[in-house]
């Protein structure tokens, strides 16, 4: 009998419904959240609905990946490349992201203006930060989330080479202190967010710190979650020389990604931006 099946080292996905899943989600999530903006009955309701609709199909979805890659293996050389070329373009979009950030907070410093009432001319030169904000002491929590963050950078390194050297003993241990570091981190920032003297909605100096230190907290939360998976993998015997470990890798990638990006937000926002 011939054997028709082809032989190659690429990866041809299965059918799966969670791309089509993912994106009604994610369009429920868009309305919901334009639907709470503005105050609407039950939206807070749909808004948590499908957001949890989006975790449901990513746990989903990922599972299957992990499937194809350890029990399939259908992650060759080849495809490995490719994937790794997928999540340096998605590291590069997020550097981009923050970019944004950094241009809007440089411009705000760099050209300090206020609106005027009632007046022709739409702006005046004014102080940076704005007259009435009291700005946070870098040298205090922020440093503190910055040794936090540089040490957790150290011990997913760690990790990563107990892996190289098949330690598994040490590849775990290493990963628990990694997402132990992650949650000290995030309980620090909600700590620095509870006592700041300015809100959200008071100037264009406030909205600029929530915006970018706020969205690199949530990548740290991503990040932390992304960790947590890789240290239950890894007690389950997932990352080894056979089988691989790319799951790990990435992760890696983005935790020293979330490291990078705060050292800049330290600098530029924290000490400089005072």
């Amino acid at each position: 009998m011939i054997n028709n099946k082809i032989q190659h080292k690429y990866h041809l996905v299965n059918p799966s419904p969670w791309p089509f899943f993912c994106s009604i989600a994610l369009f429920c999530v868009a309305i919901a959240f334009v639907m709470f903006m503005h105050n609407k009955s039950f939206a807070g309701i749909l808004l948590t609905l499908s957001a949890c609709g989006v975790v449901f199909v990513l746990f989903s979805w990922w599972q299957d990946v992990i499937k194809e890659g350890k029990d399939e293996k259908a992650h060759t050389n080849v495809v490995s490349s490719g994937l790794k070329y997928g999540v340096a373009l998605f590291i590069l979009s997020e550097i981009v992201f923050f970019a944004v950030f950094f241009a809007s907070f440089f411009k705000a410093s760099l050209d300090p203006v206020h609106i005027l009432d009632n007046s022709l001319w739409p702006t005046l030169k004014s102080s940076w930060p704005p007259e009435g904000i009291a700005t946070l002491d870098p040298w205090n929590i922020p440093f503190l989330n910055t040794l936090v963050l540089l040490l957790s950078g150290t011990t997913v390194t760690w990790a990563h080479y107990s892996l190289i050297e098949n330690d598994q003993q040490n590849l775990i241990r290493a990963l628990l202190i990694t997402v132990l570091l992650g949650v000290f981190f995030t309980l620090l920032q909600i700590y620095e967010y509870h006592h700041a003297t300015f809100k959200f909605k008071d100037g264009i100096y406030p909205s600029n710190f929530y915006m970018a230190t706020g969205f690199h907290g949530f990548h740290v939360i991503v990040g932390t979650i992304f960790l947590f998976i890789c240290y239950l993998r890894a007690k389950a015997g997932h990352f080894t020389k056979n089988l691989g470990h790319l799951g790990f890798e990435f992760a890696a990638w983005y935790w020293h990604f979330v490291d990078v990006v705060w050292l800049f937000l330290f600098t530029f926002v924290y000490v400089l931006g005072r």
